[in-house]
This record gives structure tokens, C-alpha cells and sequence, in this order.
């Protein structure tokens, strides 16, 4: 029997191939694919919500879409129908049904990106897609210190290029740590501006390099000059790497409902 439900699935992606996850009118986006391949499955037009509107070029192993459907496939068959018809480089890692009026984006209440600095001099060519290729050394230690400026709610007018007038956020974790010849940011809160992410790791890449103190970054946060944080780091780098909801709103799919890591 034909079923009407809601169904909540994590989604991984290349964004190499995309212009962002929102859907264009003369781009390739996460979101035209998911729904086309999908669609095709059900035999009905959905409209598929993300919890991050990724932009063109960034990743995703956690990003989190929501819909509804009318099938009679169960959540495992729909899944490999579903992954059947999309892009090798967009795949569904699950698909669950829901509570009615579960909603990707509005239900969540932390998102987790994650984003990656390669140290070599020569350029790197495995990771070129998806590191930033910073040549000079980095001192990891100014930018943990730095890095401790961002956590907590500020303005972030600063730290966006989006004409966003509302632009306080919460901050609620954020790490840096070295692996070798990698440098890596992981940035948690309730949500980001456009480019907000990308920008503060530009900061901090700034930092690393000695060109500004963890000071320089409480005084802009302060002051909102978005001509003094300098360029933005590249879309490639950075991974939605997870989202997390409140388990109240997902009864039927809790061993999933903390954050969803594999930004």
C-alpha cells in the first residue's frame, strides 16, 4: 500500500561538481539532483530541504535533507533506489522516516563544518580538491588561541559577505589541531552566515602566519569591518561534516539523532 511520509536522510557529497546545495535556475545544485533522482523513484514532484545551504565548491559528509513522499517502498528500498539514480558524486549514507513536520533545516540546532589546511611547499595533488594549500608554516598554538575568540554568541557581521541583517550567532565548539602536513578546523554552532566558516579559518590562517593576534580577532568581531579580515579561504576546504537535532523531534530514528559525524 502507497504510503505518505516523512523521511529524513544523511547525504554525502563531491561539491566540486555543484554550484551550492540550493537549487538554480542555470546551475548544477545537491538539491536538483536529489530531487530529480528521487522523483523518479516515487513517481511524484518532492521538494528536498538541507539543514546547510553549502555553497559552490564545499563538501558534505553530513548533511541532513528532509522530505515527503507517497510509496510503498520501505526506508532501505527507497534508499537504494534513490542512490540508484543519482551522480557518483551524490549518495544517500541513510534514509529514515520521520515524525510529520520533521524539517531539515528549521529542526536542527547545531551544524559541525570542518575545514582543511594543507602545509607542504610543493602543491598537493590528492588533496587538491579538498584542502586550501597554504605554503608558509603556521603556528597552531596562536590559532588555538585565537580560535577561542569565536565561541560563545557575537556579531558576526564581519565574518559574511551575505546582506544578512541579523547576523548574531552562537558558537559552541571550535577546534584546531595539526596531522602531519594537514591543519585542520572544525567549527560547531546553531548556524553560519554566508561564508562565515571560510572567513573566520582565513582569520585564523592570518593568525598562524603572525599577521594578527588572537586580540586583532576579539577587535573585529567587535567592530564588524569586514575589509580588515581580508580575503576568504576557498569553498574547496571545507566538509558539512554533521548536524544535530533535539531527540525529541526524531522518536522513530534516535540512535541517529546526536550529530551526525562521519562538516
Amino acid at each position: 500500500m502507497t504510503q505518505s511520509r516523512t523521511v529524513r536522510a544523511t547525504v554525502e557529497y563531491d561539491g566540486a561538481g555543484f554550484a551550492g546545495f540550493q537549487r538554480q535556475a542555470a546551475a548544477r545544485t545537491v538539491q536538483q539532483e536529489l530531487e530529480a533522482a528521487l522523483a523518479s523513484v516515487v513517481g511524484h514532484a518532492v521538494h528536498v530541504t538541507g539543514a546547510g545551504r553549502t555553497d559552490a565548491g564545499t563538501h558534505a559528509t553530513g548533511q541532513v535533507v528532509s522530505t515527503r513522499v507517497e510509496t510503498r517502498l520501505d526506508d532501505a528500498t527507497l534508499r537504494r533506489a534513490w542512490n540508484a539514480r543519482l551522480p557518483e558524486d551524490l549518495v544517500t549514507r541513510g534514509v529514515t522516516t520521520v515524525a510529520d513536520g520533521f524539517h531539515a533545516r528549521r529542526d536542527a540546532v547545531e551544524r559541525t563544518y570542518e575545514y582543511r589546511i594543507v602545509q607542504t611547499p610543493q602543491r598537493p595533488v590528492l588533496d587538491r580538491g579538498r584542502a586550501w594549500h597554504v605554503r608558509e608554516p603556521l603556528e597552531v598554538a596562536l590559532m588555538q588561541d585565537a580560535a577561542g575568540e569565536f565561541i560563545g554568541t557575537h556579531d558576526f557581521r564581519a565574518f559574511t559577505i551575505g546582506p544578512e541583517t541579523r547576523t548574531r550567532r552562537d558558537i559552541t565548539n571550535i577546534a584546531v589541531w595539526r596531522e602531519g602536513s594537514m591543519v585542520a578546523v572544525r567549527v560547531s554552532g546553531n548556524a553560519f552566515l554566508h561564508r562565515m566558516v571560510r572567513r573566520m579559518v582565513a582569520a585564523l590562517v592570518r593568525v598562524g602566519r603572525g599577521d594578527l593576534t588572537a586580540g586583532d580577532v576579539r577587535r573585529l568581531l567587535q567592530s564588524g569591518d569586514r575589509a580588515s579580515v581580508g580575503a576568504t579561504a576557498p569553498a574547496h576546504g571545507l566538509t558539512l561534516v554533521g548536524v544535530r537535532y533535539p531527540s525529541a523531534t526524531n522518536r522513530a530514528n534516535q540512535s541517529t539523532v546526536a550529530l551526525e559525524v562521519s562538516a
